[in-house]
């Protein structure tokens, strides 16, 4: 591990980005018709190694069941826009039509009202009405408040993410939420993140997750890197929590932790190289943000944009490229990466010989100069 001296009483390790790296094909190829890009999350089995983030730019009851039926796996925000207004609908075409600016604004007042727990109800159960595994998240914060509706209303994957979320969280003036405890207590599956190093990624497996986001979430809109100075290159992160997962695999006795990398994702190829890394499946937003039918018309922003007093987001304008089906599973129309997420991942692990996502994570991978 190369580490670099900033002075005399600091060093730091290299780390890198997606960016930074890149596949190497091996001896052997395949045709893409015999691979398999499947994954299994607990009980639950998918068609595609994909989640769509709890983003509300991202992610309605609507897209939700949509993207259920295309083989993914969709996480709706319990903190939304969903569940503070009976029918948001009208309010997100009115946020799309605005500037970036204008819209971060009126975005601000719009997160302003409570939280309803009825409401939370009604979209798991909506969610549930469509036939689909029901995911629905919450910020660590929110966790011990509503997680009783959540659980009551049958969800199957509960998804707590935040910007960093820690097995030992410190507080003296509140009881923080006991992550190892709460995880026991539950029979369902809990997907926890983000981390991005080793050892807070082995700390979560230790508290009982079954899945693990890699990352900071929203990487297209946050800038944690601007106003915290917090930032890990996703590559490095990812293979480090992969490297933890294989410690906590022997540790455990054979309990296999999920590795979902969450973030920096904007392009067919970065998901890729997400799953060589070591990540068994990617949390993406941006690209499916840029479907006709997101909720965010083309917008995309994540919770850390509305902070009522230290926002670490931006709303960024990202346009429209097709159809949900299309960014999804194709057919692609442009040749930038934007579309096929399902058709770029089968082909890349066909074209490095392998059979299937597990065997791809062994691929060789080069850093280009």
């Amino acid at each position: 591990m190369t580490e670099i001296e900033l002075g005399r009483s600091k060093r730091a390790r290299a780390a890198y980005s997606f960016d930074d790296v890149a596949i190497a094909p091996s001896r052997r190829t395949r045709d893409p018709q015999e691979c398999s890009i499947s994954w299994r999350l607990d009980a639950y089995n998918f068609e595609l190694p994909v989640m769509a983030a709890p983003m509300d730019s991202v992610v309605s009851p609507a897209t939700a069941i949509e993207l259920g039926g295309l083989g993914a796996l969709a996480v709706l925000n319990l903190e939304g826009l969903w569940t503070r207004y009976q029918d948001p609908t009208s309010l997100l075409q009115e946020v799309a039509e605005l500037s970036p600016a204008d819209a971060r604004a009126r975005l601000c007042q719009l997160y302003a009202p409570d939280i309803s727990a009825e409401l939370i109800a009604e979209r798991i159960a909506e969610l549930r009405a469509g036939g689909h595994t029901v995911a629905a998240a919450l910020s660590p914060q929110r966790t011990r408040q509503f997680a009783k509706a959540v659980l009551d209303s049958g969800v199957d994957v509960f998804v707590i993410r935040g910007t960093t979320v820690s097995a030992e969280h410190v507080s003296e003036g509140t009881d923080p939420l006991n992550l190892k405890q709460f995880i026991y207590e539950l029979d369902v599956p809990v997907v926890v993140g983000g981390v991005a190093t080793y050892s807070a990624a082995l700390h979560l497996m230790r508290a009982g997750a079954a899945g693990v986001l890699v990352g900071f979430g929203g990487g297209a809109t946050h800038t944690n890197h601007q106003v915290l100075g917090v930032r890990v290159p996703m590559a490095s992160a990812v293979a480090d929590v992969a490297a933890a997962r294989g410690h906590y695999l022997d540790e455990s006795g054979g309990r296999y932790v999920h590795v979902i990398a969450d973030g920096a994702m904007g392009r067919t190829g970065d998901v890729v190289k997400a799953v060589a890394c070591g990540a068994d499946a990617v949390m993406v937003g941006s690209m499916l943000a840029r479907a006709d039918s997101a909720p965010g018309g083309g917008l995309h922003w994540g919770m850390e944009a509305v902070h009522p007093t230290l926002p670490r987001g931006e709303v960024v304008d990202l346009g429209t490229v097709g159809t949900l089906r299309q960014v999804l599973v194709g057919p692609s129309t442009i040749g930038d990466g934007s579309m096929n997420i399902a058709g770029a991942l089968r082909r890349a692990v066909a074209t490095c010989g392998y059979a299937d996502l597990k065997e791809f994570q062994r691929v060789g991978m080069v850093i280009p100069r």
